[in-house]
């Protein structure tokens, strides 16, 4: 059995301020673990590793966007952040579907050699063509648990209706049976402004799974890029203020910082 699975769920988005919004479909991810791809390319008809068919996954769809592996560059990313993780790298994501993606969120789960979870990095892609990750240790009492939480600042330009001065509060539940991804956006006040997320269940990774994947969403990866522009021209509508793309490029990568440790009582 493979690490790597499709996981079929649903996303949430609820606006909370100036204005309510809310939206939900249906949808369903990869999770990929970074050492099975080749062997999967190969052994499954349907999924093609840096090659056409008709789910693929290429590693120029992430990180730098230049094709570096994506293991070598996560495992650069961390050994400059000074974490240590040394084992399995699983990415959750949109795939190419029919050629094509578009992914708002990925998540790169970064393990240690015992399977504990060492960080998370999180890779934000804008309609412009841009993207940013944040990248955050967990904590070693976090490694194993069900649940797992940090918080980072943003710094990278994502909805023309969401100003810069917000701060991300990521939820995480680590893929097992089941993967969540929860993110809180906070103004300076501390209010919440957005709450965005996504749940699914797992289905092992196969032909006859992806078939009836695809089959049930046939043109999922355009519906999500059509999805965002539509829920734009509505939240354009009800006179939310836009606030413009001041062009800056943040590099690539944003560290979390880490928390804190508490003294007991």
């Amino acid at each position: 059995m493979t690490a790597s699975a499709l996981y079929h769920g649903t996303v949430v988005h609820r606006r909370f301020s100036p204005k309510t919004h809310a939206l939900s479909y249906r949808v369903f991810s990869l999770l990929a673990d970074l050492d099975e791809l080749p062997e999967l390319s190969r052994r499954l008809k349907l999924f093609g590793y840096n090659r056409r068919a008709v789910l693929s996954l290429h590693d120029r769809d992430h990180g730098p966007g230049d094709g570096t592996p994506l293991k070598e560059w996560v495992t650069r990313e961390l050994d400059a952040a000074g974490i240590a993780a040394g084992g399995p790298i699983r990415l959750l994501c949109y795939p190419r579907l029919w050629g094509y993606a578009f992914n708002p969120l990925s998540v790169f789960w970064c393990h240690r050699p015992d399977g504990s979870l060492a960080a998370v990095l999180h890779e934000v892609h804008n309609t412009f063509g841009e993207r940013h990750c944040y990248l955050a240790a967990v904590d070693d009492r976090e490694a194993g648990a069900k649940l797992v939480r940090h918080s980072a600042a943003k710094d990278f330009h994502v909805s023309p209706f969401l100003p810069m001065d917000l701060t991300y509060h990521f939820t995480l539940r680590p893929p097992g049976e089941k993967v969540a991804v929860g993110i809180d956006e906070t103004d300076p006040a501390g209010a919440r402004v957005l709450h965005a997320s996504f749940g699914g269940t797992r289905r092992a990774l196969s032909d006859a799974e992806i078939l009836r994947s695809v089959v049930r969403h046939p043109l999922m990866t355009v519906k999500v890029i059509a999805g965002i522009h539509w829920e734009a021209l509505r939240l354009w509508r009800k006179g939310l203020t836009v606030y413009r793309h001041a062009g800056e490029r943040p590099p690539l990568v944003t560290v979390a910082p880490r928390p804190v440790p508490t003294e007991p009582a």
